[in-house]
């Protein structure tokens, strides 16, 4: 079979606002002994603590930060945040007062810096039947004017790149320095890119062969052999790649086949609305992280749990509440089946819960569960003996009974651990895969979402399933609608809702169908979970797969009036897709041309 080659396609990505409800906030108090106290808004209270301590110039212990919850922080509280907090704190220690600060919307959107711009120059080489044998890419991401967090972006990027076997793969990433504000960690930092990058790869292969672009994806699917290559220890065991069998079942519960059919004959017969289906997949590596946690049992039977992850809205402390409650169910004491009305989750405190680290990355919570999980096995262990001195003594033993005689016999009540993922665990791969339907009349309406998304043996289903519709909406946004916009002095221009817009009731797809797959059990990870938070962001690249199938149909029946007969229907489509792009592909003068084909054919 012979070979093809595109030479130099070049593809332009934008970047995307973080648009939290709550904007950077903070608050500082002065203690005694010249220490200060900040409850601040932020993803990564250490760091603060530390930068705080820098300013003040006082150690470390005499700043405690508090994170009570975050009212949204999508990355753009990890580091953000830190600049209000400390700001806050010096006035307070200036004026020996206690101060308060907020950014208003207008100010957070112009500092934020949000997600990175990126512009890809690509090679690719490929045979007739649509199976790619290489890839070349040089990328240069805009950093803005200082570093933050990019130094991550091109790994992060590359682990959602190769969810499709290149078979050779070269690359060249360069971080710019720019004249933007700094741009930072935003849900899915990189992944994102690096999905859509892929995606728009084989879209170009399936319009130059004039191929199936879904026969194109599947060609290209990693085998198990192919996916160890390309993620070694990230792959796992065999049993665990889902990829392929989720992809079938969604062909399946979706009627992919059928609907794709109903598009094609839509398509016929509607002149001025123009449908697209799209149906792709996810592959994201993820990274376990180390994390504290503390579990006391005080003397009324009630649970004190602290953690060092903070509560951003994900279901943290849903979790972590449930696995305490589940692990010192193992007592086996009456009333331990109502255990879970007992236990509290602490708010973040620096220096009560020390190395809790950042959270982000989606992992948190399933590293906090297991930190609770170590801390209720000691206190179990150490509560067993007791037990059964009372039951020999009394038969049937209450959880309140049971404490309060620890409490007597002086057992220690209160744990402490620190969870380290086992190498083995370090890393692993979220599977899931979208179809989406397209409506196409100058703007883009969604008409039906069908996910199959892989949770491992999730924590918390119902969690899991508003993580996954969240993350597939806010994807939306990137891919359709958000315009974070900069003049040529690199100052950011949109600025609220009026300019900026963000994704509505008329956003969300008409048929939303999504499905929380619960695979095989792995010994090395939390109860065989899998994190939700991040990876669904991707699969709303199918969004603009579907409309650019359904710009293709618009475009070829534009053609057509012209008495052009073009086959392949190659171009670009920007991201986000606004509804100016959508109609400038589609033919700005759309009904001359097909006035102008009846008049000749009369």
């Amino acid at each position: 079979m012979c070979a093809f080659i595109f030479f130099d396609i070049q593809l332009k990505l934008g970047s995307q606002y973080y648009f939290y409800m709550e904007t950077q906030t903070a608050l500082a108090v002065p203690d005694e002994d010249n220490c200060m106290v900040v409850y601040s808004s932020i993803q990564f209270p250490e760091y603060a603590q530390d930068v705080i301590a820098k300013c003040l110039g006082v150690p470390r212990h005499n700043v405690r930060v508090i994170t009570r919850r975050v009212g949204g922080g999508f990355g753009g509280k990890s580091l953000r945040a830190m600049a209000i907090a400390t700001a806050c704190a010096l006035a307070a220690h200036k004026l020996c007062r206690p101060v308060r600060m907020y950014v208003d919307r207008k100010t957070d959107m112009v500092m934020a810096g949000g997600r990175h711009p990126m512009k890809i120059t690509y090679s690719v080489g490929f045979k007739s039947d649509g199976k790619i044998t290489a890839l070349q890419l040089e990328i240069l991401i805009n950093a803005g004017m200082s570093v933050d967090v990019s130094p991550i972006i091109p790994s992060t990027m590359l682990g959602t790149l190769k969810k499709y076997d290149w078979g050779a793969l070269s690359f060249d990433i360069k971080l710019c320095k720019t004249n933007h504000t700094s741009k930072s960690a935003m849900r899915a930092p990189g992944e994102v890119q690096g999905s859509y990058i892929a995606e728009a790869i084989i879209e170009h292969v399936a319009s130059f062969l004039s191929m199936e672009v879904d026969a194109v994806r599947y060609r290209n699917l990693h085998t198990y052999e192919s996916l160890s290559f390309f993620y070694k220890d990230s792959a796992g065991e065999a049993p665990e790649y889902t990829l392929p069998s989720i992809w079938d079942k969604l062909a399946v519960s979706s009627s992919f086949n059928q609907r794709t059919q109903e598009v094609n004959e839509f398509n016929k017969c509607n002149r001025w609305r123009k449908r697209g289906i799209s149906r792709l997949p996810i592959l994201q590596q993820m990274t376990q992280r180390a994390s504290p946690g503390r579990v006391s049992i005080l003397s009324d039977g009630t649970v004190a749990v602290e953690v060092g992850g903070i509560e951003l809205g994900q279901g943290l402390w849903t979790k972590v509440k449930q696995m305490a409650a589940f692990a010192l169910c193992s007592i086996n004491c009456n009333g331990t089946e109502r255990l879970l009305d007992k236990v509290r989750v602490i708010q973040a405190d620096t220096l009560s819960m020390i190395q809790g680290g950042s959270t982000g990355g989606s992992t948190t919570s399933e590293a906090s569960c297991a930190a609770v999980r170590l801390c209720c096995n000691i206190l179990v262990d150490r509560l067993s003996p007791l037990k059964e001195s009372l039951q020999k003594q009394m038969g049937s033993v209450t959880w309140e009974t049971l404490i309060a005689q620890g409490y007597m016999q002086s057992v220690n009540l209160s744990a402490s651990s620190y969870y380290v993922p086992d190498f083995s665990s370090l890393h692993y791969i979220n599977y899931g895969a979208a179809v989406e339907v397209n409506l196409l009349t100058g703007e883009t309406t969604i008409l039906q979402v069908d996910i199959i998304y892989d949770c491992g043996q999730s924590l918390n289903p119902a969690v899991d399933l508003g993580q996954i519709e969240g993350a597939f909406v806010q994807g939306i946004g990137f891919f359709m609608f958000e315009e974070y916009l900069t003049n040529s002095d690199g100052l950011v221009v949109s600025e609220g809702t009026w300019s900026y817009k963000i994704p509505t009731l008329d956003t969300i797809p008409k048929q939303f169908n999504v499905e929380v797959m619960n695979s095989g059990r792995h010994k090395d990870r939390v109860l065989s979970s899998k994190a939700s938070g991040e990876p669904p962001l991707l699969l709303a690249s199918s969004v603009h797969c579907a409309t650019r199938a359904a710009i293709k149909e618009a475009r070829k029946q534009l053609l057509s009036w012209s008495g052009i007969d073009e086959p392949k229907s190659i171009f670009q489509l920007d991201v986000p897709a606004t509804m100016p792009v959508v109609k400038e592909l589609c033919g700005l003068d759309v009904v001359e041309r097909y006035l102008e084909w009846i008049i000749g054919r009369k």
